[in-house]
């Protein structure tokens, strides 16, 4: 039998709740916690994109240990998620994991169109301005990648082939919820 539960007398509550507004607002923030790369001082994850047609991805950060995934798609977006030296630990949007020399990479951000749809009869919709009744300027099949020139309120805007627009932030893999950059 699940506990009773007891509420405070009416009279009760308006002074119950002003202590508790009051502790709360006299509470110090507890600081937002990032962390950095020890070697590039730079947020961990972060997203990247691979720079080379031919990147291997190794089980360990160097060149003795065996490759274990070889991407062929320049562009590709990635998530760097640790750092050795001079060698990142990657995760792509499939979720496998591998170590790449730090030069194969580029800060240039890219995405792709909803790649867990990929297979299925659907289309990710590119507008002409950040709002969900605008114009089309493109429908993207899941798995396109596209480049990213930035992204706020929700929406990124994008450019793949000769099209550029924007997509909501929720239907591509490469930027982070609620993530604003420019």
């Amino acid at each position: 039998m699940p506990p009773a539960v007891r509420f405070a007398p009416m009279h009760r509550l308006p002074a119950a709740l002003a202590a508790l507004v009051l502790a709360i607002g006299l509470a110090p923030s507890p600081a937002v916690s990032v962390e950095l790369g020890p070697v590039s001082k730079l947020p961990l994850p972060r997203y990247v994109s691979l720079k080379s047609a031919r990147v291997n991805a190794r089980i360990g950060p160097g060149r003795d240990y065996p490759v274990v995934w070889l991407y062929l798609k320049p562009g590709l977006p990635v998530e760097i998620i640790q750092e050795f030296g001079l060698w990142r630990r990657i995760r792509d949007s499939e979720g496998s994991e591998g170590w790449v020399y730090h030069s194969l990479l580029s800060g240039e951000r890219t995405s792709i169109a909803a790649p867990w749809l990929k297979g299925k009869a659907t289309m990710v919709d590119v507008h002409v301005s950040p709002a969900l009744d605008a114009p089309l300027v493109a429908r993207l099949e899941p798995g396109v990648v596209s480049r990213v020139k930035e992204c706020a309120t929700g929406w990124c805007e994008v450019t793949t082939s000769d099209r550029e627009g924007f997509v909501r932030q929720e239907d591509i893999w490469g930027v982070y919820p609620n993530e604003s950059f420019d």
